[in-house]
């Protein structure tokens, strides 16, 4: 009896140890999440010890001159950087309809597995052997090759889905590539297009690597600033500026999924 009980005990902790692990391993991940938000609203100036709600540290964040300068250089190379990985991306996608070979297509999906840090001190020693200054320029080039990563895949799975019974009818009518493109092309690609842009933004804001590497001592990205003042000694400061970028963040990766949905939704009509 005891032996058949043992081994009922065992089957039951065999089923029970693999919901306990993954409830630890995200315990393990998002638990210091949790804490960094709540301390974020801690009143007191250490960050280990609860002493009541507060939002001073916000107000700090937003009265701060760094922080405020940190978060315009982040805004302008992310948005830049989107506006050239869509450009790019998109011109990628529409000539690579009539290459024989689909390397230069291919070539982007290495983005997605290749390691950010060798990227990036593969883009600074471009940039170092071509004696180019580090700056806004070295900052939107490198977050928009991270992007054309990620925009290239997104759009061109949406314009292989293109009937091009629709692109063949239009020009047979009398239109031009260019009003084909606008009238017939752009609207399709319309919800890729946005989701792209969502996730490239997204990625530029969040990246570190890139910007540490690329960054100069005058022009830091948000994270860049942030690392900086890690080293010396944890403002709570910086719990309020990590708490509104992972809001920010979250909200357009539910962006992203959103247009995703909608684009699956349109493609299957």
């Amino acid at each position: 009896m005891n032996k058949e009980k043992n081994i009922g005990n065992r089957k039951k902790l065999a089923k029970f140890l693999p919901t306990l692990l993954i409830v630890l391993s995200y315990l393990f991940l998002y638990l210091p999440i949790f804490v960094l938000i709540l301390f974020s609203f801690n009143e007191s100036s250490v960050s280990i010890r609860w002493t009541g709600f507060s939002l001073k540290w916000y107000f700090n964040l937003f009265n701060s001159p760094e922080i405020i300068r940190a978060l315009m250089v982040s805004l302008i190379v992310a948005f830049s950087s989107t506006i050239l990985s869509l450009f790019f991306a998109t011109s990628l996608v529409l000539g690579g309809r009539w290459w024989k070979n689909s390397f230069l297509n291919n070539i982007f999906y290495v983005n997605i597995v290749l390691p950010d840090i060798i990227l990036a001190i593969c883009i600074l020693s471009i940039f170092s052997f071509l004696k180019i200054p580090l700056g806004y320029a070295s900052l939107i080039v490198g977050h928009t090759i991270i992007g054309l990563g990620f925009a290239v895949p997104i759009i061109r799975s949406r314009f292989v889905e293109i009937d091009p019974l629709l692109t063949e009818a239009s020009l047979d009518l009398g239109a031009g590539y260019v009003q084909t493109f606008i009238k017939i092309v752009l609207p399709l690609l319309k919800p890729s297009l946005i989701a792209s842009a969502l996730l490239v933004f997204t990625l530029s804001l969040d990246d570190f690597l890139i910007a540490f590497f690329c960054s100069s001592p005058t022009v830091q990205t948000l994270s860049v600033y942030v690392y900086s003042m890690i080293k010396t000694w944890i403002d709570p400061t910086i719990n309020a500026v990590s708490t509104l970028l992972l809001v920010i963040s979250s909200l357009l990766v539910l962006l992203v999924c959103s247009f995703k949905v909608v684009d699956r939704i349109i493609s299957n009509e």
